[in-house]
């Protein structure tokens, strides 16, 4: 009996502990998301969630989440798959050669591939990198290279 006690209350500080973990996010932006890859492919109303070092991506089609991407300085976390390094998801999701951080900086509007082709505009920034144009203006976000069939945009709505 004591140890069926024991074991509850220690459950129970554990879920409290994860429950506790998750951010507080700042700012949550309705959005219109083009994810399109070589492996997955959405494209509908989101939301984009921003906490001090996490961002969370969500896209619903009929008021069901499809696509939920957890994004923070370490690790890329995406529903069906586990979290892994940022390496590790562009390996599987967009394309090896990316830097780790490309994902992280798309949805947080700064610079990729270190600033590489950065030409700043009047509401943000462009970025023409060989087969890949990064275009940030205002709060919208289109990220595309046509060599390996990436896509990947943020409307805010």
């Amino acid at each position: 009996m004591l140890k069926k006690v024991i074991t509850a209350v220690v459950a129970a500080f554990v879920v409290a502990g994860c429950v506790g973990a998750q951010p507080e996010y700042n700012s949550s932006s309705s959005t219109y998301i083009v994810f399109k890859t070589p492996t997955v492919a959405y494209a509908d109303q989101g939301f984009i969630s921003k906490a001090d070092s996490e961002t969370k991506v969500e896209i619903y089609s009929n008021g069901q989440a499809v696509l939920r991407l957890r994004v923070t300085p370490s690790q890329v976390c995406m529903s069906k798959l586990a979290c892994m390094s940022g390496s590790d998801f562009n390996k599987k999701v967009l394309n090896a050669d990316y830097p780790a951080d490309t994902v992280k900086n798309i949805f947080s509007a700064q610079e990729i591939f270190g600033g590489q082709g950065r030409v700043d505009t009047a509401d943000g920034f462009i970025q023409n990198i060989g087969t890949i144009k990064y275009v940030v203006s205002g709060d919208n976000i289109t990220f595309s290279d046509s060599s390996n069939g990436v896509k990947i945009k943020v409307r805010q709505m």
